[in-house]
């Protein structure tokens, strides 16, 4: 599996990265997570070619999450796109990917379709856990099973036994990480370097990808590698990522 990190930035677009949108590609789909402005840049990587179906899970509705959707008209993806949002999702997305905002989802050149996750995560052909985060309004996590692999999403949340349940021994966790060392708000929920890998220790993950860096508290991304250091001092297998980082992520070999 191939994991790329398509846009890192939360809140806004800055030089060092657009909003945030991770891909994973795997032999059978194409897996996104949330569809900032790093979704424009899926197609670079051969997003839905080959009639691969695409999959889309967005974690919650603020702005920086979801302001990609208007140029999903671009792409093509002959084997159909499937979103996956929380309870409301339908209707939502009904009204933001709609006229006079941008091409609805009935007009774009491909079929599209929308669930609600977790009552309709049945119907996906792979697992999927979806579970809510500690967030200002409602936002979901997500846990993966793709190619005998665990893939764990932790968007914009406080720290939660939640987030603690999707990473658990995940072979990669995804974890924002708004907030400096030190640095957080009981009335905005998010995670510091420290409580991003104190979740990823007390869940016994393998590796640890921070993103989702508030654009104002991280202008650069030395600051970045100063959150990867905190981050590691609690968990060693933690590193910060930045727009187009791609990595691999392959399954373990029996003995």
């Amino acid at each position: 599996m191939k994991i790329v990190f398509l846009g890192t930035n939360g809140w806004y677009d800055t030089a060092t990265g657009n909003t945030i949108c991770i891909l994973a590609r795997t032999a059978a789909w194409d897996i996104i997570l949330d569809a900032g402005y790093g979704l424009a840049k899926a197609d670079r990587y051969g997003v839905g070619d080959n009639g691969r179906p695409v999959f889309m899970f967005l974690s919650h509705f603020h702005l920086d999450h979801v302001a990609g959707l208007h140029t999903l008209v671009k792409f093509s993806f002959p084997g159909g796109l499937t979103i996956c949002g929380p309870a409301g999702a339908r209707n939502i997305l009904t009204t933001l990917v709609n006229q006079p905002f941008t091409v609805p989802l009935q007009d774009l050149p491909y079929p599209a379709a929308v669930l609600e996750l977790p009552d309709e995560g049945g119907s996906l052909p792979f697992p999927v856990t979806a579970l809510p985060l500690r967030h200002a309004s409602l936002t979901l996590g997500f846990r993966l099973t793709l190619e005998g692999l665990t893939l764990s999403y932790c968007p914009d949340t406080g720290y939660c036994a939640n987030a603690v349940a999707l990473c658990r021994e995940a072979d990669l966790a995804i974890a924002e990480c708004a907030y400096r060392r030190g640095q957080g708000s009981e009335d905005w929920p998010h995670l510091n370097p420290e409580t991003a890998a104190r979740i990823a220790w007390e869940a016994r993950a393998k590796r640890l990808a921070l993103v989702h860096f508030d654009a104002r508290i991280y202008p650069d991304l030395e600051l970045r590698r100063e959150a990867e250091e905190d981050a590691r001092v609690i968990f060693p297998a933690s590193f910060a990522t930045y727009d187009d980082l791609a990595i691999e992520l392959n399954p373990p070999r029996d003995l």
